[in-house]
């Protein structure tokens, strides 16, 4: 699984994109991402998590999250990817934290 990260910003999103990227708001990852934004709707964070298969890595994340953020058709740039492979997390085990 990857969790991938997107800022950007719209360009000349109307009244009825605004309500869309309110209605999806949040800061969970989903498979079909979720914005937080700045007060004018102006800037975005979109967050978005994407199924690994065996062999993909960053660029196939990175593609899949741009195709969850280009089926909601709002006019955007990206200033910015960052993608985070979770099968890299190790997760420690709180029962001996001295490990």
């Amino acid at each position: 699984m990857f969790r991938v990260t997107i800022r950007g910003k719209f360009k000349g999103l109307d009244d009825a994109g605004r309500a869309a990227v309110v209605a999806v708001g949040g800061a969970a990852f989903t498979e079909a991402g979720t914005f937080t934004h700045d007060q004018s709707v102006s800037v975005f964070t979109f967050r978005c998590q994407v199924p690994a298969g065996e062999d993909d890595g960053e660029d196939e994340a990175s593609l899949g999250a741009m195709a969850a953020l280009e089926a909601y058709e709002l006019p955007y740039e990206i200033l910015r990817i960052a993608v985070t492979d979770m099968r890299d997390i190790k997760i420690r085990n709180r029962k001996n934290p001295g490990r």
